[in-house]
């Protein structure tokens, strides 16, 4: 294959927040929401240079080392050769360590860019296949499936490959989201999980997960019931007590509550008339956001729509 070439204008990708799990769905749901990373990315004729607003700025490297540079490097190999420099500038709005797919949308960025300002990317590297590499370098499919595609969606691994499926979620279904001040590594959080589960549990997860397809794309009344979870939530709560607590009171009220991927934050699915009231509920402590649903999944945008 010959080497690539690379287009002189800089290209803007935006990327969205997800939250996997959404309850009983544990590394297989998620969902894509209306809170935005943007990146833009020129090659330059040498070196690195990165330029971080908002969340993270005051902690991010500036390096190689930097998530988002590492999964473009990565993509480049696969697309043919790295370019000679590289000018990265970040607007970070999604929160980092609170379970929003911070992470996630670091590497979606980065690859989505790298394929957007190499000529001819597309056909070296297709959706199917940024989606194998995002989840190579993520670990797990749920949430840069949900980042990449938009919506809600299921991915699996099949024989060891990344597949997702995208599915429209009910347009009556608000995401209201409660972060706390602090963040809880995803690493914590997953070592405090069970080697084995009862099989009533597995059994009662395997159903509340196929109901919550039905619910959240159907018929939304059924989300109280569709998002119960017995696999992860409970045992995680010694690194998250006031996130479970808070999703217990709030499913005691009848709302739909569940903590977002590996937490801390917890994640309500409200409708349109309720919204408002349930992001007035968790009190002091918590961040609460109305957010809307994201549709469009990383997304190429000319660079002067910057507003949003």
């Amino acid at each position: 294959m010959a080497g690539p070439a690379f287009r002189a204008a800089a290209v803007r990708v935006r990327v969205p927040a997800s939250s996997a799990n959404l309850g009983p769905g544990f590394d297989s749901l998620g969902l894509a929401l209306g809170l935005y990373d943007d990146v833009v990315v020129r090659v330059a004729d040498s070196g690195l240079g990165i330029d971080i607003a908002g969340e993270g700025a005051d902690t991010l490297p500036r390096d190689e080392s930097h998530l988002l540079v590492r999964s473009m490097r990565t993509a480049f190999d696969l697309l043919g050769g790295q370019p000679r420099g590289l000018e990265v500038v970040c607007a970070n709005r999604i929160p980092h360590g609170r379970g929003l797919g911070s992470s996630s949308a670091a590497i979606c960025a980065g690859i989505v860019a790298a394929r957007a300002v190499t000529i001819g990317g597309e056909a070296r590297l297709d959706d199917a296949a940024l989606l194998e590499l995002a989840t190579e370098i993520e670990g797990h499919p749920d949430n840069v499936a949900a980042c990449l595609l938009g919506g809600f969606t299921l991915a699996w691994t099949d024989g060891g490959s990344a597949r997702a499926i995208r599915m429209e979620p009910a347009r009556s279904i608000v995401p209201v989201v409660f972060v706390p001040s602090k963040p809880v590594l995803t690493e914590t959080a997953r070592g405090l999980l069970p080697r084995t589960v009862p099989h009533v549990d597995a059994a009662a997860n395997a159903g509340r997960a196929a109901l919550l397809v039905e619910a959240l794309t159907r018929r939304p009344e059924l989300l109280l019931p569709a998002t119960e979870d017995r696999l992860h939530q409970e045992y995680r709560s010694p690194a998250m007590p006031e996130s479970v607590a808070l999703v217990n009171r709030l499913r005691a009220d009848g709302i739909p509550a569940v903590i977002s991927g590996a937490g801390p934050t917890v994640l309500a699915l409200a409708d349109n008339d309720a919204a408002d009231k349930v992001a007035q509920l968790a009190g002091d402590g918590w961040a609460a956001n109305r957010l809307a649903l994201d549709s469009a999944g990383a997304s190429v945008l000319p660079l002067a729509a910057q507003g949003g």
